[in-house]
């Protein structure tokens, strides 16, 4: 069994090394991304303020949401690479989806503040200066498809869903910019102020979306819940599936941090069989199926008792 061991973290260790030259560019998409966004997330957090725009305040109040959500992943993959300690075995990697959780509550308070401003806008539109407003809005708009082009550039947004998510992001942002720009276009030729108030909401419901989103997987994620993608029938009758497999039962699979997934799971094997060779069976099928790296399997043969006899 120790031989064994030794194998599987072999393979594992190259399994990583594959992975480094990616995860460094991410880091490096990330950062450059953040930093971007969190410039303009500044100016126009400003240039809101002293344009009067809402529109550029709500769209700000979005870059804060990628802002966070950047500097989550880039948090998540500094943590991730802290060791593990007798008290944390599976390290810190649950630190990034508490974060997003917290993330997704501020992200609802903020749309929720929009909103409201945008209520009371409705009632009483103030005035914009809207050439002001229609500049720093275009100037977000490029910063963020530099960021997007960033990522693209350095990192894996086909394959990571941390990355993914980044890049989606940007996109959005640059979608909030250019309502604020046809917000400004809007009031500076037809002076209809209440634009503003309108594109804003737009935004929040924009960033609820996110929200929504982000809450939802996170409580799924820590309530131990099947990763998205996953159906735990199908590992089921896939395992069940290699000769001399008998059954599988306590069949748990969960996500420890997003993109890296737990299986458990006890196999009873015919008496006869050889446990060692049906589990490296058994690992290699998940691993190259389900791309679950993390398994941990408890062979059984028919004289074993444990909990549930009756299973």
């Amino acid at each position: 069994m120790h031989h064994h061991h030794g194998h599987a973290h072999g393979h594992d260790h190259g399994h990583h090394h594959g992975h480094h030259h990616s995860r460094e560019g991410n880091k490096k998409g990330l950062l450059i991304a953040l930093i971007i966004t969190t410039g303009i997330m500044v100016l126009e957090f400003f240039g809101g303020l002293i344009t009067n725009s809402l529109a550029l305040l709500s769209d700000s109040g979005h870059m804060l949401s990628d802002a966070s959500s950047l500097a989550l992943s880039l948090a998540a993959m500094w943590l991730a690479g802290r060791a593990a300690s007798s008290a944390k075995t599976f390290g810190y990697y649950r630190f990034e989806i508490l974060a997003a959780l917290l993330n997704g509550v501020t992200l609802f308070l903020i749309a929720g503040f929009i909103v409201f401003e945008a209520y009371e806008r409705f009632l009483d539109p103030p005035d914009v200066s809207s050439g002001a407003m229609m500049l720093i809005a275009f100037i977000g708009l490029l910063a963020n498809l530099l960021s997007a082009w960033a990522l693209i550039k350095q990192g894996d947004v086909k394959d990571n869903v941390n990355l993914r998510s980044a890049y989606l992001h940007v996109l959005g942002d640059a979608l909030g910019s250019v309502g604020a720009i046809i917000a400004g276009a809007i009031m500076l030729w037809f002076d209809w102020y209440w634009a503003d108030p309108l594109i804003s909401v737009l935004v929040a419901l924009l960033i609820l979306k996110s929200a929504w989103g982000i809450i939802t997987h996170t409580v799924h994620i820590l309530m131990e819940g099947v990763p998205s993608g996953i159906d735990v029938q199908k590992v089921r009758s896939t395992l069940e599936s290699i000769d001399g497999i008998f059954n599988v039962h306590d069949l748990h699979i969960w996500t420890i941090t997003s993109g890296m997934n737990s299986l458990s799971c006890h196999i009873l094997i015919e008496d006869e069989e050889d446990d060692q060779e049906i589990l490296q069976k058994a690992i290699n099928i998940i691993e190259e199926e389900f791309q679950i790296n993390h398994t941990t399997i408890q062979i059984e043969r028919s004289e074993l008792t444990h909990g549930d006899v009756h299973a």
